[in-house]
C-alpha cells in the first residue's frame, strides 16, 4: 500500500511541474540571489570603514580587517576603470557645450 501512495503523489507533483516548465524560459534569465555585484563590493568597503572608524574591531584584529579592506580597494580600483568610460561618456558632451 505504501507504493500506491508514493504512485498517487508523484503524478500530482508531476502534473504540477509541466505547468512551470512552460515558463521556465522566463524564470533562467533571473539572477543568482547570492552573486555579488561591484555595488555590494563597495558596501562592503564601506561598511568596513564605518566599523572600524567606531572601534568595532579589536587591535589585533585591525591587521586581517586591513589586508581585506586594501585587498577590496585594489580589486575596485581595477574594475572601477572598466566602468568609468559610461560615465565618462558624458563628459566630452559637456566640455563642448562651455
Amino acid at each position: 500500500m505504501a507504493t500506491k501512495k508514493k504512485n498517487l503523489k508523484k503524478p500530482a507533483k508531476a502534473t504540477a511541474p509541466a505547468a512551470p516548465t512552460g515558463t521556465a524560459g522566463q524564470q533562467a534569465p533571473q539572477p543568482d540571489p547570492t552573486a555579488l555585484s561591484i555595488g555590494d563590493l563597495k558596501n562592503l568597503s564601506t561598511i568596513l570603514d564605518v566599523a572600524s572608524t567606531r572601534g568595532a574591531f579589536k587591535a589585533n584584529e585591525m591587521a586581517g580587517v586591513g589586508f581585506l579592506y586594501n585587498k577590496l580597494q585594489a580589486f575596485l580600483a581595477k574594475v572601477a576603470p572598466e566602468q568609468k568610460p559610461e560615465g565618462t561618456a558624458g563628459a566630452p558632451a559637456t566640455a563642448e557645450g562651455k
